[in-house]
């Protein structure tokens, strides 16, 4: 099964860049893991629902009909570590052959994108710079996988 993180804009903190890669790295022991990044071009002046709908389309053009699509809302349900493990592993264990997560922009995610998932899932009631979700986001997926091949990594 090919694991999909996709998000809008760059990553361009240097130690978040730092981090991913790091899990990136980790995570291809696992799985074909990749990170996409989508750009909308909005002006810095238009309106929320505006910005929503374009990077919306980006998003969307990312996307296959026959993706499980789960976004990381803050709506979503949550997990602790091994919930999010048996998760995973119930989504390998279907006929699920690209798994796609996807964070939206600082406004969230367009109605169009709302319809097209699948699921929701949320890493906190929290909220995060969007950069940062990335990063929580890989290293809870490389955490998940140590749990399914008890390995060491979660100590619980």
């Amino acid at each position: 099964m090919k694991i999909s993180l996709i998000a809008v804009s760059k990553t361009d903190i240097g130690y978040i860049k730092a981090g991913l890669d790091d899990y990136t790295s980790r995570l291809k022991h696992y799985a074909d893991f990749d990170i996409v990044t989508v750009q909308a071009k909005t002006p810095a002046s238009a309106p929320p629902d505006i910005i929503k709908r374009l990077e919306g389309e980006q998003l969307l053009k990312q996307l296959q009909k026959a993706d499980r699509i789960v976004l990381l809302d803050e709506r979503g349900r949550e997990f602790s570590s091994v919930g999010f493990a048996d998760y995973l592993q119930r989504q390998a264990n279907a006929p699920v052959r690209h798994l796609c997560f996807v964070i939206g922009g600082a406004y969230g995610f367009s109605n169009e994108v709302y319809k097209a998932a699948h699921d929701k899932v949320s890493l906190s009631p929290m909220t995060f710079n969007h950069q940062m979700v990335r990063l929580f986001f890989a290293e809870q997926l490389y955490r998940a996988f140590t749990i399914l091949n008890h390995e060491k990594y979660h100590n619980v």
